[in-house]
């Protein structure tokens, strides 16, 4: 291995119908401002005014998280905002990226835009490979990853759900789900 490769920034990629994605990617971003590296966490289909406690968390940490969405697709009251939402989120995601001024990007619930084909997978791999900065990490979450993606991927995880609460009748409880 050069030393190049050993400092070239990481894709990662959280994907699946188990929960716990963007979880996990709040563990990165954790490890990541304990070593004094500097984030950006963009989340795509989050409501703009939501205080969930990570969001707490990581605003106490000094880390604001950019929120572009008006709630989740299926909670959505006009889809055509939701998407022009989402879709203005991938501008803010192009410029804070490209800005070089991030060790990490988290695309929080990203692969949405591509699996509902608000964006085109092509298009998006290929503005990442022409101005993702080489020494930055970038993490995308999300369910239902395109096969293109995982490929220019670096490391993969699939959240499997084997058995939720949520199936047997059980309400999201805050500091669990939310």
């Amino acid at each position: 291995m050069t030393e190049r490769q050993a400092r070239r920034g990481l894709i990662l990629i959280n994907t699946g119908d188990g929960r716990g994605k963007s979880t996990s990617a709040f563990g990165v971003i954790l490890r990541m401002l304990g070593r004094k590296k500097k984030v950006a966490l963009i989340q795509f289909l989050k409501h703009e005014g939501g205080q969930w406690g990570e969001v707490r968390a990581l605003k106490a940490l000094g880390l604001e998280p950019i929120k572009t969405g008006d709630g989740f697709t299926w909670t959505s009251r006009d889809l055509d905002e939701t998407q022009a939402r989402a879709l203005h989120g991938w501008e803010i995601a192009q410029r804070v990226i490209a800005s070089d001024e991030y060790d990490l990007v988290v695309l929080d619930e990203f692969t949405y835009l591509l699996d509902f084909g608000w964006l085109e997978t092509a298009t998006a791999i290929d503005w990442m490979r022409a101005n993702k900065p080489p020494r930055q990490h970038l993490l995308i979450t999300g369910r239902n990853a395109p096969p293109a993606l995982i490929d220019y991927a670096d490391t993969v995880t699939e959240m499997v759900k084997i058995k939720h609460a949520f199936d047997a009748g059980i309400k999201a409880r805050a500091g669990i789900e939310f």
